[in-house]
């Protein structure tokens, strides 16, 4: 098994990467989407959510506000920290129990969006960094998610820098091509992804 760690800024293009990547054979392991699963209605997590920030955090259904929780948590990094505390514990002892259940010969993806923030490179056999510069981030969070300049900025400013991501990549895939160059990069890592796989003696060794 590989286990690689896939991160990058928000707006980077790292979820379509890694869909790009499950297409050529890897299992994923998505902590977004686990990270939702944690706090759903009726769980542990939600109920140390509204704890700690209060009911305010819940829609009308007694589900989370995730719109309205990330308006509080993102403008605030005392909040922020005091929600991560909670969450990924929870995340992380999740995509443990994920990543047991994938065959031995597997590529295994954690898609990770705070990897970097986290100090988590050390728990995978290599870190794939998908980047975009600021300007496509920003253009991409407003055109395409419908955000405010101001709420995007925001969230880039509340993770950790350009820079910081690249520092912990093995393997960086530049996003700010079209899709159709993309589509090349990402067959060209998972070719060599693939490679490694097949070579744990010579993984463990490096």
């Amino acid at each position: 098994m590989l286990k690689v760690g896939l991160t990058g800024g928000i707006g980077a293009g790292k979820s379509e990467v890694s869909r790009r990547l499950v297409e050529h054979g890897a299992v994923l392991i998505d902590a977004d989407r686990i990270a939702r699963e944690v706090v759903a209605p009726g769980t542990p997590g939600l109920a140390a959510v509204v704890d700690a920030f209060g009911e305010d955090v819940l829609a009308p259904d007694g589900s989370l506000d995730r719109p309205g929780l990330g308006s509080v948590v993102f403008a605030d990094a005392d909040k922020l920290a005091v929600l991560n505390a909670i969450v990924h514990p929870l995340v992380g002892a999740r995509s443990r129990e994920l990543e047991e259940a994938a065959p031995e010969d597997a590529v295994v993806i954690h898609d990770v969006p705070l990897l970097t923030e986290n100090a988590l490179a050390p728990l995978y056999d290599l870190v794939v960094v998908v980047d975009a510069s600021p300007e496509t981030q920003l253009d991409r969070l407003v055109r395409l998610r419908g955000m405010t300049e101001q709420d995007a900025h925001a969230r880039m400013a509340a993770q950790a820098t350009r820079e910081k991501r690249l520092e912990i990549a093995d393997i960086v895939i530049d996003n700010d091509v079209p899709l159709e160059e993309l589509e090349r990069r990402v067959r060209d890592v998972w070719a060599e992804l693939a490679r490694r796989a097949r070579e744990p003696q010579r993984r463990s060794q490096e």
